[in-house]
């Protein structure tokens, strides 16, 4: 049977999360300190469950090992992607990851961590931190020993609608106020460079990772400036934001009745906008803000109808 696959997401609790992912997208969350909604996930520190058909009840990770005719019979130990929801109530730690290389090396065969975020919504003068100021890793690592860090780091304006593209090795940090859809490679694997000295609700500061953070960093700091492209179609705008190594993201705005044929390995979608329906060989599945699925790759010709926006991804 040709039929999108929902996924029930999982949420994670951080000492910078808040209350939007229940306030914005109606999920059933009880704790206000929800920093992480992991959409679309097979890692094994959170996997996504199948919520409808003939797949109810597994996780995507069996998805992946039992049925990888889904997934246009791609290579590969692991899924490659993992789709979250970010709600920085509090700035987060500045971080960097490892690339594949690195994290296969020293994190247990882990993939390295290269993602994008989408601008879901920003409070009036929010930043995020990205990338740094240091010109050799000399510099980097003295910069990092005085505690320079208004020196060292570099802060940037966001707003509802941005794009970033975040290489492993850039030093980020998503700042208060700013929610985010975030699409990367399926890693947990995160350096911690500074964490503003905070402590946790036992007093305890959190772990730093200092000397690989600055094995991993790029220095200088590369900016990789997207320059989104937009077509429109039949019901629909198509805005393609990046098609990179591991990932190519896009947002579909659908006014109406917009037609699309699946030829990819699969496609995952997130509503972030509005409601409608998919409907495939005429059987329609409701989708609404906050549901997330994926297309498998035998659906072949589906319609988007209704008033929504999409972010899609595929590897």
């Amino acid at each position: 049977m040709k039929e999108p696959i929902f996924l029930t997401p999982l949420f994670q609790e951080r000492i910078w999360g808040g209350t939007k992912l229940r306030t914005e997208f109606g999920y059933n969350i009880e704790s206000d300190l929800t920093g992480e909604c992991w959409a679309v996930s097979a890692h094994p520190n959170g996997q996504s469950v199948v919520s409808n058909g003939q797949y109810k009840g597994k996780t995507l990770g069996e998805l992946w090992a039992e049925h990888r005719e889904l997934f246009g019979n791609l290579e590969g130990d692991v899924f490659p992607l993992l789709t979250k929801i970010l709600d920085a109530n509090n700035d987060l730690s500045v971080q960097v990851h490892p690339n594949d290389e690195y994290a296969g090396k020293h994190e247990n065969g882990e993939l390295g961590k290269t993602e994008c975020w989408y601008v879901i919504d920003a409070e009036e003068g929010a930043e995020i931190i990205f990338g740094h100021n240091a010109q050799t890793k000399e510099q980097f690592a003295e910069m990092i020993e005085r505690g320079e860090w208004n020196e060292l780091l570099r802060r940037v304006k966001v707003k509802a609608g941005d794009f970033f593209y975040v290489p492993s090795g850039t030093i980020h940090a998503l700042c208060s106020g700013v929610l985010i859809l975030e699409t990367q490679q399926s890693s947990d694997t995160t350096y911690r460079l500074y964490d503003y000295d905070r402590t946790d609700q036992s007093g305890q500061k959190r772990e730093l990772h200092i000397q690989k953070s600055i094995d991993v960093s790029t220095v200088p700091h590369e900016d990789f400036p997207v320059a989104p492209k937009t077509e429109s179609i039949v019901g629909a705008t198509i805005t393609t934001f990046v098609k990179e190594e591991y990932f190519s993201v896009y947002k579909w705005d659908v006014t109406g009745s917009a037609e699309f044929t699946q030829d990819k390995p699969f496609l995952i979608g997130s509503v972030l906008k509005g409601a409608g329906e998919i409907v495939v060989e005429g059987e329609s599945f409701p989708v609404e803000k906050g549901t997330h699925f994926i297309l498998p790759s035998n659906l072949g010709e589906f319609r988007v109808k209704g008033e929504l926006e999409l972010i899609v991804s595929h590897p």
